[in-house]
């Protein structure tokens, strides 16, 4: 009597090819309404630096971030419903769900101390183990359910959602998983963690600088100034508002990512591939 084979991965289903699983996959449409949804949050963010002298919303320089402020939740409705059109499972929506809430837990733990912000690590590791379309609906999910937590809900919401949206979806977009793993991984994502920590605090001043009134005129925004003038505006602004605030998020990210990233990585891989998203449903009759 022969023993039966010992349990294991199928032939056609490697641990690694497991690991790499995502729970929201990316369909041509799915691609398209992301695509669009941040070119108009490019605009929404840039159109104080981009708009022509001309231009209307240069007329309405108060009110226009409020008119984008009213759009974003709109398009990030149109992306997740997009998204789940590709098979947004209840395991799918557990793990995003306990992701969301880790992260908005971790983010009262800093964030009025010097711009420490311990959430940013986990949405860098979150993001490149989810993959992109799962990692900016997680981003913009999790800064949504933090406002909610600090009180932080008011018209910048949107614009906090989308730029954590793209922290998480640059994680994915990362040289693939499958050719970069350890140290090397863990050393890619603290650089990209500090730079997209930096680069989060400068579009969101981008988004705040032209309706804050009193700033004297070497770093206040001009309706109808071209771009060579209100552009060294805008970083002089940053440079002393902001950036002790930055630099500090950037160093802590670096360092979370050096010191508990690894394990963390694996611990995230090991829940997606035993979640087993796109494994088929199917039931097998009792063997006689």
């Amino acid at each position: 009597m022969s023993r039966p084979p010992a349990p294991g991965p199928s032939p056609t289903t490697s641990p690694t090819s497991a690991a790499l699983t995502r729970p929201v996959p990316l369909g041509p449409r799915s691609i398209a309404v992301l695509a669009l949804t941040t070119l108009i949050g490019l605009a929404a963010f840039g159109w104080p630096l981009l708009a022509s002298p001309a231009s209307a919303l240069v007329g309405h320089s108060t009110d226009a971030p409020w008119l984008f402020a009213l759009l974003m939740p709109l398009l990030l409705a149109v992306l997740v419903a997009q998204l789940s059109e590709s098979g947004l499972d209840p395991k799918a929506v557990a793990l995003l769900g306990v992701l969301a809430a880790a992260g908005a837990a971790l983010r009262p733990l800093g964030a009025g101390t010097a711009g420490l912000e311990p959430m940013f690590f986990l949405m860098v590791l979150a993001g490149r183990v989810l993959g992109p379309g799962t990692g900016f609906v997680l981003g913009a999910l999790t800064m949504f359910a933090s406002a909610l937590l600090t009180g932080g809900v008011g018209p910048w919401l949107p614009f906090q959602m989308l730029a954590m949206g793209w922290v998480c979806l640059g994680a994915a977009l990362l040289p693939g998983p499958a050719t970069l793993r350890g140290r090397r991984e863990v050393l890619l994502l603290a650089g990209y963690g500090a730079v997209s920590a930096v680069l989060y605090g400068t579009v969101m001043n981008l988004q705040g600088w032209p309706y804050i009134g009193g700033l004297s005129s070497s770093v206040a925004f001009v309706p109808g100034d071209p771009l060579s003038a209100n552009l060294p505006r805008f970083a002089v602004y940053c440079l002393t508002t902001s950036l002790g605030w930055d630099l500090p998020r950037a160093a802590l990210t670096a360092t979370l990512c050096l010191t508990v990233g690894a394990p963390v990585l694996r611990a995230l891989r090991r829940a997606v591939r035993r979640a087993a998203f796109d494994a088929p449903i199917g039931f097998v009759p009792p063997q006689r």
